[in-house]
């Protein structure tokens, strides 16, 4: 159900101003950065390691090398601040004031439908980047949006928190405040991997007052229906064979619990350990997001230079490297984390076939009132990156003429 005590977001007590935003790094950071690049000691390898161990050493040393020497930061930084950035205070309950930034692009579409778009971990508000010009195009074919990304609070150019438990409730509720403040009273949200746990929290905890549809391409559900909580769905589950994309799926997932989750364990449990790394050594934190680029992707061709301005984001944001990794302490070690988010507003889900948790439909339909579902033949975790053009079209099926969600936001349907 909705939580009316949030209609308070409005007022303009909880809000700055809009300033815009450039990124600019400074020199000194530069400098600093090509300092460590070159006193950097790298381990040595298990003869014929492959991916097993981790991140391989010859990719890693090309890297480094490029990064040092070959990388032009101030060429990437351009090509960012192409992209339509503010900041903007917003006042969070417990919390105090944070300084946030983000990237909003309107469409020319008068009544274009407000989008709200979340990135997770190891992404950032960049992800937002080639999905944008497709959201926001008009055409009498396809319903238009106005697109807001965040960096979350800790993340990119965003302020960090500085007191425990700033949780998915902290990050919803900065998230709704942010939307309000740009004049959207009603919107829908679209996100992955931590994007999936605060759009679901945004459609508990805000649905039929602001948040009035959530698309995922993360349908994250760890485990089947049960007869308890989903009757419907459990009847459906039962009755419904496995098909070989299931099979595969799951076989995945376990694979992913076995051998992949070691980072969720430690940043989960003892995030300011690892984040002495991360803050650093630069090439501590190549490693450790190089590692989940390639293996979270479906045979993505990385360009080093896309892995470096991705990375480089990391090294150069506001609050370091280290504050992104709490989101896991937090958030797992919240009250409600295994409690159930679902919510009756409209839900899409987007199924990639090499997402980190692959689950049948039958689990991923618990996880809302879920009117629209599009399966894919390829894609992996970054599915905003990786195959923008698949998820573009899924987010204009669900709320296009015809989708199941056409004009859930009232007076905008996002043609002209």
């Amino acid at each position: 159900m909705a939580n009316s005590d949030r209609t308070d977001a409005s007022s303009t007590t909880l809000l700055g101003p809009e300033e815009p935003f450039e990124v600019h790094v400074s020199d000194a950071a530069l400098e600093l950065l090509q300092q460590k690049l070159g006193v950097t000691r790298l381990p040595d390898e298990i003869e014929e390691a492959g991916w097993d161990y981790g991140a391989p050493l010859a990719d890693i040393r090309r890297l480094l090398a490029r990064w040092k020497d070959g990388f032009d930061w101030r060429a990437a930084e351009a090509k960012i601040n192409e992209l339509p950035q503010f900041t903007r205070d917003i006042q969070v309950d417990g919390f105090g004031t944070l300084n946030i930034h983000y990237v909003h692009q309107r469409s020319t579409v008068q009544n274009a439908i407000p989008l709200l778009f979340l990135h997770g971990w190891p992404g950032h508000f960049l992800e937002v980047q080639k999905v944008l010009p497709l959201l926001t195009t008009a055409s009498p074919d396809h319903p238009s949006f106005h697109v807001v990304a965040p960096s979350l609070p800790n993340f990119g150019f965003s302020e960090a928190a500085t007191k425990p438990g700033f949780s998915a409730e902290q990050y919803a509720e900065v998230a709704n405040r942010l939307m309000l403040s740009l004049g959207y009273s009603e919107y829908i949200v679209q996100g992955g991997d931590w994007g999936f746990r605060i759009s679901r929290k945004l459609a508990h905890v805000y649905g039929h007052q602001s948040v009035k549809a959530w698309h995922t391409n993360f349908p994250n559900a760890p485990q089947p229906p049960s007869l308890l909580t989903h009757p419907r769905q459990f009847l459906a589950y039962l009755f419904t064979p496995y098909n070989d994309r299931d099979r595969a799926g799951l076989a995945r997932t376990q694979r992913f619990m076995k051998k992949g989750r070691g980072y969720f364990s430690e940043q989960s449990t003892k995030p300011q350990t690892i984040g002495y790394s991360l803050a650093d050594s630069p090439v501590g934190l190549l490693a450790w997001i190089y590692e989940k680029l390639v293996q979270w992707s479906d045979s993505y061709s990385w360009d080093d230079d896309e892995v470096l301005a991705w990375v480089s984001v990391y090294w150069f944001s506001r609050a370091g490297p280290a504050a992104s990794v709490r989101i896991y302490y937090e958030t797992v070690n919240a009250s409600d984390y295994d409690r159930s988010l679902w919510s009756s507003i409209p839900c899409g889900l987007s199924y990639f076939p090499r997402e980190l948790v692959a689950v049948p439909k039958t689990w991923a339909r618990t996880l809302g009132n879920v009117v629209f579902e599009s399966e894919h033949e390829s894609g992996g975790h970054f599915a905003a990156h990786e195959k923008p053009h698949e998820l573009a079209a899924d987010v204009r099926a669900m709320f296009g003429k015809g989708g199941p969600a056409f004009g859930v936001v009232k007076g905008r349907v996002g043609y002209d």
